[in-house]
C-alpha cells in the first residue's frame, strides 16, 4: 500500500484495514511523515496499529530506497498516492516512486485515479502509475475514459458510495458516457404500417474523380441506419460510375465545372433537391477545388435541413470557419484530429492533448454539434455538454470508416431524431458494429463496408 498524506492516502488506510480484517496481510508505505497527516487521513491512519498493520514512513528518496526490495516482493500494490486534485507535473521524489512501481510489472490497483493522471484531460502529468485496475467513487472521471488515460486506468470499477440520486441529479454534469442502455432508450420502435416515405429521405452530396466509393458508402450507410430513401448527388460525369456501387440509392447528376468537380454552379440544383429532404450529408470524397469551396460555403449558409459535414466538406470550411455563424439550420461536423486541427488552426498534437476541451470550445463558439472522431470519440454540443463513446477498436483504422459514420448520422437525422441524438446513436452503433467484427472476424482486417453490413445487428443488440 503506497499512500500519500492527503485524502487519497486516507482511502488507502481504509483499504489496508479492510484487507487486514479479511485476513490479507498488508503493509502501508507512507510517502510522508506521519506528523503531517490531517483530518480524515489522520483519523484512519491512527486506526492501523490496532490491526497490527505495519507502517513504513518514507518521507524522502533515501528512506524509500531502503524499502524497495521489500515493496518488490509484494504480490499486489495499491496506489493511494495522489487523488483527483493533481494538476501539475510529478517531479522529484514522487516521480522516482512512480517510475519504480511501473518498473515492477506487478498488479497495481489504483484508488480513485492512477497517481499522476490528470482528471480532466486524461494526460499523464509527466509520469503516471500504470494501473491494472482502478476503483473510482460514484462516477467515472474524464481522465478514466479518454486516451491515454483509459490505458493508464486499466479495468475501471465504479463504486457506489451512497450518494442520493437527487443530489447526483442536482449536479447537472456536463460530461457523460454513452451506454448501451441509453442508446437503446433513444431508439424509437416503428409502427407496423411504417413505409419508406415516413422514415426520412437523405440527400448526399459527395464524390469526385477517384473518390466515388466514399460517396456510395455514405449513401448506403444512411439506408443501413434506417432512412427510407437516399438520393446521391455527384458530378454528372461520375454518375455512371456511382450507380452500380449503390443499387438501392437514387442518383442525381449535378452540373460540374470540370470533369468530376462540383462548383457553386451546382448550388441551385442542390437546393431544389434538398427542398423535400430531411437531412443533407456533405463532403465525403468531394474534393477541395476553389470552386467546390465556394459551393460548400453557400450550402452552409443556405441549407434549410440538418446538415452533416465530413471529410472534404470540413477541409473546405477550414479557411473560413466563421461562415458557420451564418447557418440557418443545425449542423453536425465530424472531423478526425487532423481535420479538427485545420478547423482550429492548431496541430493534431494540440487537439489530442485536450480532445474534450477542443471539441467543447469549438461547439460552443460556433453553436454546432461536433463529433471528434478517434479512439473514445467525443461529441460536443452547443450548450457545452460532452459525451464520450466507449465503443470501437483499433481495427477501425481503415479507409472509409468516416464515410459510413457520416451516412449513419444523416440516416438517423432523417428519421426525425434531433441532431444531438442522431450523432450519439450513430457513433455508438458504428463502434459497436466494429466491435462485433473484431470479436467474430479478427482484431483488424475488416473494412468499412463490413461495418456497414453490421449496422442492423448493432441496432438489434441495443433494443433487444
Amino acid at each position: 500500500m503506497l499512500a500519500g498524506r492527503g485524502n487519497n492516502g486516507g482511502d488507502g488506510f481504509v483499504i489496508g484495514r479492510c484487507l487486514a480484517q479479511h485476513g490479507i496481510r498488508a503493509t502501508v508505505y507512507l510517502l510522508s511523515e506521519s506528523k503531517l497527516l490531517q483530518g480524515d487521513a489522520l483519523s484512519n491512519f491512527n486506526l492501523l496499529p490496532s490491526l497490527n498493520i505495519p507502517v513504513r514512513e518514507c518521507p524522502d528518496v533515501k528512506a524509500f530506497n531502503r524499502y524497495k526490495k521489500e515493496i518488490a516482493h509484494h504480490q499486489v500494490i495499491v496506489d493511494a498516492i495522489f487523488g483527483t486534485g493533481l494538476n501539475s507535473d510529478v517531479k522529484g521524489y514522487f516521480k522516482t516512486v512512480i517510475d519504480f512501481i511501473n518498473s515492477l510489472n506487478k498488479q497495481v490497483l489504483a484508488v480513485d485515479i492512477p497517481s499522476g493522471l490528470h482528471t480532466d484531460t486524461g494526460q499523464p502529468c509527466g509520469v503516471c502509475i500504470q494501473a491494472t485496475a482502478t476503483a473510482t467513487f460514484a462516477f467515472p472521471k474524464i481522465g478514466h475514459l479518454v486516451l491515454p488515460g483509459a490505458e493508464y486506468t486499466g479495468k475501471l470499477h465504479i463504486i457506489d458510495i451512497g450518494i442520493p440520486p437527487h443530489i447526483a441529479d442536482g449536479v447537472c454534469p456536463r460530461h457523460h458516457i454513452l451506454t448501451e442502455e441509453s442508446i437503446g432508450n433513444m431508439i424509437r420502435p416503428r409502427a407496423l404500417d411504417t413505409h419508406k416515405g415516413g422514415v426520412g429521405h437523405v440527400l448526399v452530396v459527395a464524390g469526385s474523380t477517384g473518390k466515388t466509393g466514399a460517396a456510395a458508402m455514405c449513401a448506403l450507410s444512411a439506408l443501413r441506419a434506417g432512412a427510407g430513401l437516399v438520393t446521391l448527388g455527384v458530378p454528372e460525369s461520375l454518375n455512371p460510375v456511382v450507380e452500380p456501387q449503390a443499387l438501392e440509392v437514387m442518383t442525381a447528376p449535378l452540373p460540374e465545372i470540370t470533369t468530376g468537380i462540383l462548383s457553386d454552379e451546382s448550388f441551385e440544383a442542390i437546393m431544389d433537391l434538398v427542398s423535400d429532404k430531411r437531412c443533407l450529408a456533405l463532403g465525403p470524397g468531394l474534393g477541395t477545388a476553389p470552386e467546390t469551396r465556394r459551393l460548400v460555403a453557400r450550402l452552409v449558409k443556405s441549407c434549410p435541413v440538418p446538415l452533416v459535414i465530413d471529410a472534404d466538406g470540413l477541409n473546405n470550411l477550414a479557411a473560413n470557419t466563421d461562415i458557420l455563424k451564418s447557418k440557418k439550420t443545425e449542423i453536425i461536423l465530424t472531423p478526425h484530429p487532423g481535420e479538427m486541427a485545420r478547423l482550429m488552426a492548431a496541430s493534431a498534437k494540440d487537439i489530442q492533448a485536450d480532445r474534450i476541451g477542443c471539441a467543447r470550445a469549438f461547439a460552443e463558439k460556433f453553436k454546432v454539434h461536433l463529433v471528434l472522431k478517434g479512439a473514445k470519440t467525443v461529441m460536443a454540443h452547443p450548450d457545452g455538454r460532452v459525451y464520450v463513446n466507449p465503443t470501437g477498436n483499433p481495427g477501425m483504422a481503415s479507409a472509409g470508416m468516416g464515410d459510413v459514420l457520416t451516412g449513419m448520422i444523416a440516416g438517423f437525422a432523417a428519421q426525425g431524431y434531433a441532431p444531438a441524438e442522431a450523432a450519439k446513436i450513430a457513433v455508438y452503433l458504428h463502434g459497436s458494429a466494429a466491435d462485433h467484427l473484431a470479436q467474430t472476424k479478427g482484431p483488424f482486417g475488416y473494412i468499412a463496408s463490413d461495418v456497414m453490413a453490421e449496422i442492423p445487428g448493432a441496432i438489434r443488440k441495443v433494443i433487444d
